[in-house]
């Protein structure tokens, strides 16, 4: 359901379609600070060796891991950390398939997630050797700011590096085909006698979204890896367009590919301020378009967020226990709709996504999700998780990826880490939060958030091509039960779906209505509510 669009709007969407006879998937499209389906909310956060890398046979690279594709296929769409040195393992050497560092084939990967319907983010972050060698000894980190060191860190020209390599990303795996051919690189030298090489291949159309460095924000690394807003918009110019094409033909996504998307890299604080910032560096920098809107350099906000109860920019923290929080009992939801707001007025209105999320099962991790009544911890994880997915899917984020496929410590030897067992799957079956995306997305992927009946217990609907569901439970984390009764005029009975955590098929029930209402007794793991008529 499309709300709030003029009869003038729908006109020239449908005109705009016929004419460049392009198709749009209506589950994932809706305007900027509107609800969008559901399964746009059940998203991951994996590496290229998650798809390729047999964990039994750890050389074998080759061809996609049909056991580990069979987990990743639990998820509507995947963020992809793509290290910089995969693709630029030297200056001016560009690899894909295979990649000189770690020897990956990039494309197999992109072809099988669209073979697979899978919604791929690429967030290219990180900096080769080659460019953080330019730091002092001492200062070498891979996640230094992508600039030479000493550079000016507020000029677009400072970032011409990662605006290149951006380029040849999207010259390769964007939807141009009619780029100019001299413009494309790739090393072609073999790296061993009878090795693969690389070819020149261009617009392959299996990439639509890529994210510029991932947490440019990260202030516990120091201000050789921490930037400011300006600092960042000067290095989203260069990556966007190459700072308005200034910086040569050969940098910038959009002078690769116009079609593919561009997206903020996720801010590891939600500060809505460093946004303001780099639209303020844009107007200085960049000015206005014809139609007197700010020349921005990026299509999409992002920022990331975990509930927890010690982070200092939440107003709701309650006593401190250092540990995960049920979302609702965070401000999570207060700051979607400041970044919603901010976005839906900027000109033209650019959607929110949120691209890391997610909790602990580790019972020493700050982050840690925490067993309640009977259920386990890996319960509460899966019930947090999918609460928190229903929470951006009512305030009108528009894309989440959860932290993370995998856990990537889960024999504990960097036990300091309070990520390091967010995976929602194991190595050969998932975990109970993978079921539930899975049961929900069968179940509602396609249906949209209309309105909240009730906060306490929290009972939304949503709807889909005339039909609804409503989702009911209770944004807690002390085993409380409450009872709703739902009012469905019209319906003679309703069938009743409760997430099963060990499947992939929710248990259901069908129950007979009396006097078009039902006594609903909800806990903290969510009910849905289907009514027949």
């Amino acid at each position: 359901m499309i709300r709030n669009i003029t009869l003038c709007q729908l006109i020239a969407i449908m005109v705009l379609l016929f004419f460049t006879k392009c198709t749009v998937d209506w589950g994932e499209w809706s305007p900027a600070g509107e609800p969008v389906a559901v399964k746009n909310m059940l998203g991951i956060n994996a590496f290229e060796w998650d798809f390729l890398q047999d964990p039994n046979v750890p050389h074998k690279i080759d061809s996609i891991q049909e056991r580990q594709m069979h987990l990743i296929k639990s998820f509507s769409s995947v963020r992809h950390y793509l290290d910089w040195d995969k693709l630029e393992h030297a200056e001016g050497s560009f690899t894909f398939n295979p990649t000189y560092s770690g020897g990956w084939n990039l494309d197999l990967v992109y072809e099988r997630c669209k073979q697979d319907s899978l919604t791929t983010l690429v967030c290219i972050k990180n900096v080769p050797d080659w460019l953080f060698n330019t730091y002092p000894e001492g200062e070498r980190d891979p996640e230094n700011i992508p600039a030479p060191y000493s550079s000016d860190l507020e000029d677009a020209s400072s970032y011409h590096l990662m605006g290149r390599v951006a380029f040849q990303f999207a010259a390769r795996y964007g939807s141009n085909k009619d780029l100019d051919s001299s413009l494309v690189r790739v090393d072609k030298r073999p790296r061993w006698k009878d090795d693969s090489v690389n070819r020149v291949k261009i617009g392959l159309n299996l990439v639509k979204y890529i994210e510029c460095n991932n947490e440019p924000n990260k202030w516990w690394k120091g201000k050789k890896a921490q930037q400011n807003g300006r600092q960042y918009a000067a290095n989203m110019s260069a990556f966007y367009d190459g700072h308005k094409g200034k910086l040569g033909k050969d940098v910038g996504v959009k002078n690769a590919d116009p079609n593919m998307v561009v997206v903020m890299g996720g801010l590891a604080k939600g500060d809505i301020n460093f946004v303001k910032d780099m639209v303020a560096w844009c107007v200085e920098n960049r000015g206005y378009k014809t139609d007197g809107s700010v020349d921005l350099c990026f299509d999409v906000l992002n920022y990331h967020i975990y509930s927890n109860d010690n982070l200092s920019w939440f107003s709701k923290v309650y006593k401190s226990k250092r540990r995960g929080i049920a979302p609702e009992r965070s401000d999570m939801g207060d700051v979607a709709d400041e970044w919603v707001a901010y976005g839906k007025n900027l000109k033209p209105g650019l959607p929110v996504w949120v691209s890391e999320t997610g909790y602990d099962l580790r019972q020493t991790s700050t982050q840690r999700a925490i067993p309640i009544g009977n259920k386990d911890v890996l319960q509460t994880q899966a019930d947090w998780l999918l609460r928190t997915a229903l929470l951006y899917a009512k305030h009108a984020v528009q894309k989440v990826f959860f932290y993370q496929l995998f856990d990537f410590d889960a024999e504990g030897q960097n036990s300091g880490t309070p990520y390091g067992r967010c995976g929602l799957v194991n190595r050969d079956s998932r975990r109970p939060a993978a079921n539930y995306f899975i049961q929900v997305n069968r179940l509602m992927g396609n249906y949209r958030f209309i309105t909240s009946l009730s906060k306490d217990p929290v009972v939304d609907q949503y709807s889909y091509q005339g039909n609804d569901i409503y989702v009911a439970f209770v944004p807690d984390e002390e085993n409380r039960k409450e009872r709703y009764t739902l009012s469905l005029p019209g319906a003679k009975q309703v069938v009743l779906y409760e997430p099963d955590r060990s499947g992939t098929t929710m248990r259901k029930k069908a129950k007979k209505l009396v006097g078009e209402t039902l006594e609903l007794e909800v806990g903290e793991t969510p009910l849905f509510i289907q009514p027949v008529k």
